[in-house]
């Protein structure tokens, strides 16, 4: 495997480390060479054999101990890939030690976790942002464009699903990643599908329709014997379904619904005055954004049959991804949109109050319960 570590490129605006070594990190690592501005220099991961086996395949140097990852000055970001239920712990430690931050989502399992990194970061000059990066690419920005030229008309209602299937039925046990790590399935079980998966439309809803006012939402867990008795999971009623309704202050109103239960389907309808923009696809960078426009013959009014596709604003360039699994996503470019809001002092698409915000919708959703809850969001963030 060719080295992605020391390449002498003409421009390196950041040096990063990874502290995770396990299944996503190798999204990361794969699609880091599509981003020749970014330097990965080494990677922690307190399993020592993972450890070695992820840097033996990309030729990367690695670090005994977290902290002598956060005591390396060449070190500017630290891009936190580890159980989503450490991600504070870490983060805080890099924030303390003066590097910034790009984790993985959540920011933190409770709104306060991830509110007191924001304040941290904010306190010590330095940037902190969390994936997802879904809204970064071809399929979002086009999607954007579109609500913004009306093409559809006013958007008036969303539809959006994040449903996997009954992955408990799947052969999880055979899925490793790149570079031989295997799907971590009792922390995918533990932490639920709403805290993994719902948030790659979240930022989508935030960024097109801005701050969301309140969210009503119900989540329970449907199959809570994922895993055989003596594999018993803790927490065993992690919720494994949930579904919300999001107000949002600009007068838009989203069904989000999000399982690993239901059959597969990751499409989102935006419902205007004048037709329905759709993407079948949210985990695609370059999925394609249709329209079907809304018409009157004689005494009825329907969506045509036949549906056009909507050209991307811009050229894009091709990039390279992870070619096993169902994303289709340049997981390093929130890395590198992080690294630009550092060099340039710019708030960027992936700011500190936005991605707080998307974190306390994830977690609305995440702990609703079996009654049900409205939550009123307590976070906002300046349009981007």
């Amino acid at each position: 495997m060719k080295s992605i570590a020391n390449v002498n490129f003409l421009v390196i605006l950041m040096r990063l480390a990874f502290v995770g070594c396990g299944y996503v990190a190798d999204y990361y690592a794969q699609t880091l060479k599509n981003h020749r501005e970014l330097e990965l220099i080494g990677v922690y991961d307190r399993n020592t054999e993972r450890l070695k086996q992820f840097s033996r395949y990309y030729q990367l140097a690695t670090y005994p101990s977290l902290a002598a990852l956060l005591a390396d000055p060449r070190v500017q970001i630290v891009v936190n890939l580890t159980n989503p239920r450490h991600h504070y712990e870490v983060s805080r430690a890099a924030l303390e030690a003066g590097k910034h931050i790009y984790s993985e989502k959540p920011l933190g399992m409770t709104f306060e976790e991830a509110e007191s990194l924001i304040h941290l970061a904010r306190q010590r000059g330095l940037r902190i942002s969390s994936a997802p990066c879904s809204l970064l690419g071809q399929a979002a920005q086009t999607l954007w464009s579109a609500i913004r030229d009306q093409r559809a008309g006013n958007i008036r209602l969303v539809y959006a699903e994040i449903d996997d299937g009954m992955v408990h039925r799947m052969p999880y046990r055979q899925w490793f990643s790149e570079s031989g790590a295997p799907w971590p399935y009792r922390d995918e079980f533990e932490v639920g599908c709403i805290l993994e998966h719902a948030g790659y439309y979240l930022p989508w809803l935030t960024a097109f329709f801005g701050p969301a006012r309140q969210v009503t939402a119900f989540s329970t867990c449907l199959i809570p014997e994922k895993l055989p008795a003596l594999e018993a999971l803790s927490p065993a009623d992690t919720p494994d379904f949930a579904v919300g309704i999001i107000k949002f202050d600009s007068g838009v109103t989203a069904r989000l619904t999000c399982s690993i239960v239901a059959p597969h389907q990751h499409g989102i309808q935006m419902i205007g005055d004048q037709g329905v923009l759709r993407v079948n696809d949210g985990w695609n960078y370059n999925a394609r954004v249709y329209l079907q426009k809304l018409i009157t013959i004689r005494r009825k009014t329907f969506l045509t049959p036949w549906k056009y596709s909507i050209s991307p604003p811009r050229s894009w360039p091709k990039f390279r991804y992870k070619t096993s699994g169902s994303q289709r996503m340049d997981f390093a470019s929130g890395i590198a949109e992080l690294a630009q809001m550092i060099t340039t002092g710019s708030r960027g698409r992936l700011p500190e109050d936005f991605v707080l915000h998307n974190t306390e919708l994830a977690l609305a959703l995440h702990y609703a319960g079996d009654n049900g809850c409205v939550t009123r969001l307590k976070s906002s963030f300046a349009p981007l």
